[in-house]
């Protein structure tokens, strides 16, 4: 990933609070040109900076989903690979690297069981993947 400056950094939060902000808006809030920020929002995809926009859902739109986190242990040469092939499925919304026993997790959203359940076998057929532990999420602990 290139090197990003304080305003590319300005830039994709201003897009993370707000994936659907017009170039317009984008640059009345960083007090740069329409220009500027179409330009750097171009290089920010070209370069794979930005991979995705994506859609999120308020409670009520979401409370059907079937919500998981996966646990993925990778075999360590294939990890870009690996990663890559599950950037792909579009059912993963967010893909972390992390420390441990684990080498990544993932975010998995799907509309059904009968999806969640192609979505698992999908991952565990990723040549690179070892092993993994699914945890599906019930409901929001409330103190």
């Amino acid at each position: 990933m290139q090197s990003l400056d304080q305003t590319d950094r300005h830039l994709i939060a201003a897009l993370k609070q707000d994936g659907r902000a017009s170039i317009t808006t984008l640059a009345h809030t960083l007090g740069v040109s329409r220009s500027t920020v179409q330009t750097r929002l171009d290089r920010l995809i070209a370069t794979g900076t930005i991979q995705r926009f994506t859609v999120e859902l308020d409670a009520m739109g979401s409370d059907d989903r079937v919500h998981a986190v996966m646990m993925i242990e990778v075999e360590g040469p294939r990890a870009r690979s690996v990663t890559r092939a599950l950037r792909r499925l579009p059912e993963i919304t967010a893909l972390h690297t992390t420390n441990g026993k684990w080498d990544l997790i993932g975010w998995i959203e799907t509309g059904t069981l009968a999806e969640f359940d192609r979505v698992l076998r999908e991952v565990r057929e990723v040549q690179g993947v070892l092993n993994s532990e699914t945890c599906l999420l019930l409901d929001a602990a409330k103190a």
